[in-house]
């Protein structure tokens, strides 16, 4: 099995993404071959600031070595670093058919809405399905709004191999687990776009600042409450032990019991969870040349199964070395 996966650098990363799905790709590194990228190519159809891109990039790399993400284990690099990927995706786009782009979700939604949309989103499915085919990929973790996109990379890959021969790997999407709601602090799903999530690495002050904050009913503070339709209650389960959790649902079923107390068990036990991340997040700000070299490391190993499988699909399609100029 290879686990393919890539996210982007479009914000810092919150609650729901790690719970959602940065927690899970760790979960699958260490089979034949993993590999994680930092999807910054995708990242340009949204970031138009340079400066901005750079320091996001460079903040994703951090997270997920902080996180857990193991160099020794999986191979994590920035998607730009395999300049394989750029040529992939040309020899994919002659075999594209236009009407199959037109349906992705992603453009048409913009295109539904009036909003500007450009080529790159446009052909962003191609991109993707180049990221996923470069590294003969078995496994695909991805939400469930993104399985079309697996569907669209499975379709170009038969595609390319009924016309070529049998180059490609088909790829399997893995739909990830997503059962554990993460709410953001209004009550909303927890989204950069809504403007309601609590990021991994919050320092202490904000990260408190934001829990209390979070949006809760006006039932009196003697009154029973119910835990299951609290915000506060649901984001403290992805933190605390089925004790924890019990224990909390009594008080809250009890009365005599404010919201501020919820929010600082939750305060206390989301600190306690991330905090060994963000000893590992310091020391790796401290040496970032060890993650220069990590980064440079998982992009030699990316380049060299992408040579591999780039050569294989030019040489198929008429396009293979001849002369000396490679």
């Amino acid at each position: 099995m290879r686990v393919l996966s890539g996210i982007q650098p479009t914000g810092r990363f919150h609650w729901g993404n790690y719970f959602g799905a940065i927690r899970q790709y760790i979960s699958l590194q260490g089979n034949e071959q993993a590999f994680y990228f930092i999807a910054d190519l995708h990242a340009l159809t949204t970031i138009r600031d340079g400066k901005q891109l750079l320091d996001l990039r460079i903040d994703a790399a951090l997270d997920l070595l902080a996180l857990g993400l193991d160099p020794a284990r999986a191979c994590l690099f920035f998607q730009s670093d395999v300049p394989e990927v750029c040529e992939l995706t040309w020899l994919l786009m002659t075999v594209t058919p236009l009407g199959l782009l037109e349906k992705c979700h992603a453009f048409k939604d913009k295109k539904a809405k009036g909003l500007p949309a450009d080529a790159g989103l446009f052909t962003y499915p191609v991109l993707m399905a180049a990221d996923i085919l470069l590294y003969d990929s078995t496994v695909v973790p991805v939400g469930a709004d993104q399985v079309q996109h697996i569907e669209v990379t499975r379709d170009l890959a038969l595609k390319f191999n009924h016309l070529f021969g049998e180059v490609f790997v088909l790829p399997e999407a893995r739909v990830l687990d997503e059962s554990a709601k993460v709410p953001g602090t209004d009550g909303e799903k927890m989204s950069k776009s809504y403007g309601n999530t609590i990021d991994v690495f919050e320092p202490e002050k904000k990260l408190r600042k934001k829990i209390m904050a979070i949006k809760t009913d006006s039932t009196p503070v003697e009154s029973p409450k119910d835990p299951e339709t609290c915000a506060v209650f649901t984001l403290y389960k992805l933190f605390a032990t089925s004790e924890q959790q019990a224990a909390l649902a009594e008080r809250y079923r009890a009365g005599g019991m404010g919201y501020g107390e919820a929010k600082q068990a939750l305060f206390e036990a989301a600190n306690a969870h991330f905090a060994p991340a963000r000893a590992r997040r310091e020391e790796l700000m401290g040496d970032l040349d060890q993650v220069k070299d990590i980064l440079a490391d998982g992009a030699r190993r990316a380049r060299a199964k992408g040579q591999e499988v780039l050569e294989r699909a030019s040489h198929a399609c008429g396009l293979g070395r001849w002369s000396r100029a490679r």
